[in-house]
C-alpha cells in the first residue's frame, strides 16, 4: 500500500470537499430552485413556515470546511510549485465566486424569501427569479470548470524540490 504526504492528504481533502460543494449545487439548481423560484410570492412557501426548507445548514457547513481544506491543500503544498500554483487557481476563482455571492446572490435570495410580505409584483419577482437562476447556473458552470485545476494538481508531483535538485546534479 502506497503511503501518502500529508500535502497529498490535504489535497485530496479539497477534492472530496470540492466535490461535494458541486453535489450541492447540482441538487439546488436541479432540484430546489426550479421550485423555489416558479411562482414567486406563493412559492416562497417551500421556504418559509415551519415545515420550510432551508439549505443554510449545508452551504454553513460546507464552504468552512472547503475553505479550511482549501488552506491547508496550498499550504502543504507550498514547496511544489506546480501543484500551488493549481490550487491558488482554484481558490482564486472560489473567493472570486464568494464574494459575488454574498454580494447579489444570498441577499436576493433573503428578498426571496420575504416576497410573500413585499408589495413586488409578481411578474417583478419571476423575472428577478428567472434572472438569478440563469445567473445562479453560470455560477455554477464556474465552480465545476475551477473544480479541474484541483484534479490535475493531483497528477503533480508533491515535491518539487527532488526534481530540481536532480536537474542541478545533473548538470
Amino acid at each position: 500500500m502506497k503511503a501518502f504526504k500529508l500535502s497529498t492528504i490535504a489535497l485530496m481533502l479539497a477534492v472530496v470537499f470540492w466535490g461535494t460543494l458541486l453535489g450541492g449545487i447540482a441538487y439546488s439548481h436541479l432540484v430546489f430552485f426550479p421550485v423555489y423560484l416558479s411562482d414567486l410570492p406563493a412559492s416562497a412557501v417551500v421556504v418559509n413556515g415551519p415545515y420550510g426548507l432551508s439549505e443554510q445548514s449545508f452551504w454553513l457547513l460546507i464552504h468552512p470546511l472547503l475553505i479550511l481544506s482549501l488552506v491547508a491543500a496550498i499550504v502543504l503544498n507550498w514547496n511544489s510549485r506546480s501543484r500551488r500554483n493549481l490550487i491558488a487557481l482554484s481558490c482564486a476563482v472560489y473567493v472570486a465566486v464568494l464574494v459575488v455571492t454574498m454580494l447579489y446572490f444570498v441577499p436576493e435570495l433573503v428578498l426571496f424569501k420575504a416576497s410573500p410580505q413585499s408589495t413586488v409584483q409578481a411578474s417583478e419577482w419571476l423575472a428577478r427569479g428567472k434572472r438569478w437562476q440563469r445567473l445562479s447556473w453560470l455560477r455554477g458552470f464556474i465552480m465545476y470548470i475551477s473544480f479541474f485545476p484541483l484534479l490535475f494538481a493531483l497528477t503533480k508531483p508533491a515535491n518539487d524540490f527532488p526534481r530540481i535538485a536532480a536537474l542541478i546534479c545533473a548538470e
